[in-house]
């Protein structure tokens, strides 16, 4: 995960034309630039033809390029005066379905010149992919889709813009990663196709925009590359972790893990790399509980509990009072519970262990996490035992679907080397207790790697290095994908993972409980 500044904007030099060589000015910046950057031609658009020749030779036949290519094509966005310090920016954009995060880098120097994030408008009108592509199938809904994103984006780039004192004219290339679904709302395109069987995308590969044709307030001639996706399940955004996690130049097996409303799955190396995706996020992203919610200030974040006096002890979000559990807080608290004796091997509350801390509440079993007098809500937090059961099942399916790519490769989890783990639940994840429920394998801790967000990582890496588009078009043409829906395999194993942290508890020998 090296930073490679190799960038978007390229200093030409050209020979004033004479009468020995009266090559059109087009023709002879094409020539030079091409050389420079190692493109075979440089498409040049008429608007900026029409400049050239006056800037060219007040400019003495030097100039700033600013370039984009992929597959293969290359362009020139504009130029710029070489005896000025006119900043030229780039836009990283992480789309995603809940909450969007903007970053603008300095296409000559790679610096971050500021970042800021807003929740996703479109979810006016619904929460989850789902009801959003069945709402742009109406009359107009796609169109208002479309709008609502790009809307958003305008807002807050111009916001960003001028807390770093630049102009939004000064963007010329944008990178925007984001899943299969959302990519297709962001660009106008029909959808209706990806929830539907055979579940295709309307397009895989979208290549490069104008940021003028998708109603970005950017520079008129800004390109937009948004990253391709492997079908309807496997997102640029993974694309864009897999570039910025080095699977395009790493020799080792490593596995890539981001959760967010499906467990999303990459393992390989420069070579070859498989990639699948299967439902396993809600309850691990704090979403099932009924104090389950998202990371944020007086979010229970972590937990641990005394092995001898069995008292919780919390830690929330910027040490606020506590008003709910996160998913990495929720992972914790069923780790602690189980290796303390208050969780059974079949994730059951067991009354002796959790004494005065247990009550019934509508027919069911309640364990409190946080009594009412430390609680911001004013009540005692608790989690249930099908809050519990629910925690399981996702975590099983987690394994589950880690232990099939396993196998469908034919090695096993000692064969590999690193394992990352992206996105929000990346950042606040322990592997000491994902193993202690048998949600992940028992490796090595070093082992594991969080990337934080990995989406918007790898489109800023885009933004800084001329040789990324190639590295991230080989990175999806090796990709295999495997479809766990028809995989038998995948349902057999399933249930031996129900249980903590597995019914072969062989495959968790650092996992140990007291007594």
């Amino acid at each position: 995960m090296t930073t490679e500044i190799n960038g978007w904007v390229v200093d030409v030099d050209m020979p004033p034309p004479s009468l020995e060589d009266n090559t059109a000015d087009a023709d002879r910046l094409e020539k030079a630039l091409a050389a420079k950057i190692g493109a075979g031609r440089v498409a040049i658009n008429l608007e900026l033809s029409r400049k050239l020749p006056e800037k060219l030779r007040s400019w003495q036949y030097a100039c700033k390029c600013v370039v984009f290519g992929a597959a293969g094509r290359w362009q020139l966005i504009d130029v710029l005066n070489p005896h000025e310090q006119s900043s030229a920016a780039g836009l990283a954009v992480d789309l995603g379905t809940t909450r969007v995060v903007l970053r603008i880098v300095d296409l000559q120097t790679g610096e971050n010149l500021g970042q800021t994030a807003f929740d996703n408008p479109q979810v006016e009108i619904g929460p989850d992919i789902l009801t959003r592509i069945h709402h742009a199938d109406k009359p107009e809904g796609l169109g208002r889709l479309h709008s609502l994103i790009i809307d958003g984006i305008n807002a807050a780039t111009a916001d960003l813009c001028q807390s770093a004192g630049i102009d939004p004219g000064q963007i010329f290339l944008t990178a925007v990663s984001g899943n299969t679904s959302m990519a297709h709302l962001f660009m106008g395109l029909p959808a209706g196709g990806i929830i539907r069987e055979p579940y295709i995308p309307a397009v895989n590969a979208p290549g490069v925009m104008r940021a003028a044709e998708l109603g970005l307030k950017l520079n008129d001639a800004a390109a937009v590359f948004v990253f391709p996706n492997v079908g309807s399940y496997f997102g640029g955004d993974l694309v864009s972790g897999a570039y910025y996690a080095g699977f395009h130049e790493n020799e080792q097996v490593a596995m890539l893990v981001d959760v967010g409303t499906n467990a999303e799955v990459l393992l390989g190396n420069r070579q070859w790399l498989v990639v699948c995706a299967g439902a396993a996020g809600p309850a691990l992203e704090g979403g099932v509980s009924e104090i389950g919610m998202t990371a944020g200030p007086g979010v229970i974040d972590s937990v641990r509990i005394d092995p001898e006096t069995r008292e919780i002890e919390i830690h929330t979000i910027d040490e606020k009072p506590p008003r709910g559990i996160c998913g990495s807080g929720m992972i914790d608290l069923a780790a602690q519970l189980f290796v303390s004796g208050m969780l059974d091997i079949r994730g059951r509350l067991v009354p002796e262990a959790c004494g005065s801390r247990l009550k019934e509440q509508d027919d069911m079993r309640h364990l409190v996490v946080a009594f009412a007098d430390q609680s911001a809500t004013g009540g005692d937090l608790t989690i249930s035992q099908a809050d519990i059961d629910s925690l399981i099942r996702s975590k099983a399916a987690m394994y589950t679907i880690l232990e099939t790519i396993i196998g469908y490769v034919g090695i096993s989890f000692q064969d590999i080397e690193a394992f990352y783990v992206a996105g929000t639940f990346g950042s606040f994840i322990r592997p000491r207790s994902a193993i202690s429920i048998g949600m992940i394998p028992d490796l090595p801790e070093s082992t594991y790697c969080s990337l934080g967000n990995s989406s918007l990582e790898g489109a800023v890496r885009l933004l800084q290095s001329r040789n990324a588009v190639a590295a991230i078009e080989s990175i999806k043409e090796r990709m295999t994908y495997l479809e766990l829906n028809v995989n038998q395999d995948f349902m057999n194993r399933f249930s031996a993972a129900k249980f903590l942290p597995h019914t072969d508890a062989g495959r968790f020998p650092s996992v140990h409980r007291p007594g």
